[in-house]
Parts: structure tokens; C-alpha cells; sequence
């Protein structure tokens, strides 16, 4: 498939942050997508678990927005839960790569357990490899803790895949 073809695919967005210095370091677009498994108790974004609704937005435009704004670090997915669209967030992961911007990823699941799942899923290991920055692990309530930089809870680690 060609490339213009594939950046048509689609993803359902619930919401963007056009420039955002909270969801990862820098000024950074933000697209959070629609639909999560992980029903964390106390989640910022409870409303967007339900894989009904958001917006179809083409990967072309999502890329436009981030190409269109020079003062962006880059891009960051959050959610809902990323890794539910592997294969196009890692055809998008791969273009905004390509335009020198980084990549963060917040995602209820583990490293480990995205490791894991490569085998079954191999647009999973296309995403992790252009990631710079993952954000792992679901929220915890309990460990809820308002002081720590790009994280909710102190479960949840940041890992630079890349240096």
C-alpha cells in the first residue's frame, strides 16, 4: 500500500491538545483516542473506555496538525488506550519520526506486558520501536500522587525506549 493510502486509515479520537506541556517534555500535540479496556478506578478520562464514538480522524491530518506548528517537540498518544490502534498509530509513529519530532505513549499496559504481546501482535513492536518515551502501567488510586512529573500514580514508570 502506498503512502498516501495509509495515511488515510483512521482512528477514533475522543480529543487533541494542539500544544500541551503536561502529557510529556516539551510542547507537545496530544491526541487521546477513543476506547480502553483497563476500566482504572479514578481515571482521568473514564469517558473515552467506550470503543463507540470519537471522531474518525485520518492519520493525514493528525500529521498536518504537528507538521503545521514549529514549535511542537512532538506528539504524544494517550488515550483511552493507545496500543488498541497499533498498526495506525505506527504508521503515524513512523512519519512524525521521519519530520525529527519524538513520541511519548501513555498505555494502561506494562512494558512488559506490551513485550509480551508482540508475539501475537506484531504492530505492537512497529509502535514500541518508535516510541521514545512510554508512560506504562494503569492507574492507581491508592498511589495516587498530584507531584509526580507525567504520571498519575507512582506505579506507573517512564521509560525512555530511546536515548
Amino acid at each position: 500500500m502506498k503512502k498516501d493510502q495509509q495515511l488515510q486509515a483512521t482512528v477514533p479520537l475522543a480529543g487533541s491538545i494542539d500544544e500541551s506541556t503536561v502529557n510529556g517534555d516539551g510542547i507537545r500535540y496530544v491526541i487521546f483516542v477513543q476506547g480502553c479496556h483497563h476500566g482504572c478506578k479514578g481515571c482521568h478520562n473514564p469517558q473515552m473506555w467506550s470503543m463507540n464514538g470519537g471522531k474518525q480522524t485520518t492519520l493525514a491530518s493528525i500529521l498536518h496538525e504537528v507538521v503545521s506548528n514549529p514549535l511542537l517537540s512532538g506528539i504524544t498518544f494517550s488515550g483511552g488506550e493507545p496500543f488498541l490502534y497499533a498498526k495506525e498509530l505506527a504508521l503515524l509513529a513512523k512519519e512524525i519520526k521521519a519530520i525529527g519530532k519524538n513520541i511519548w505513549c501513555y498505555s494502561g499496559y506494562t512494558h512488559s506486558e506490551l513485550k509480551s504481546l508482540v508475539a501475537e501482535n506484531t504492530d505492537i513492536a512497529d509502535l514500541l520501536a518508535n516510541i521514545d518515551t512510554l508512560v506504562d502501567g494503569k492507574f492507581i488510586e491508592s498511589l495516587k500522587d498530584e507531584k509526580l512529573p507525567f504520571r498519575g500514580s507512582s506505579n506507573q514508570n517512564i521509560i525512555h525506549l530511546k536515548n
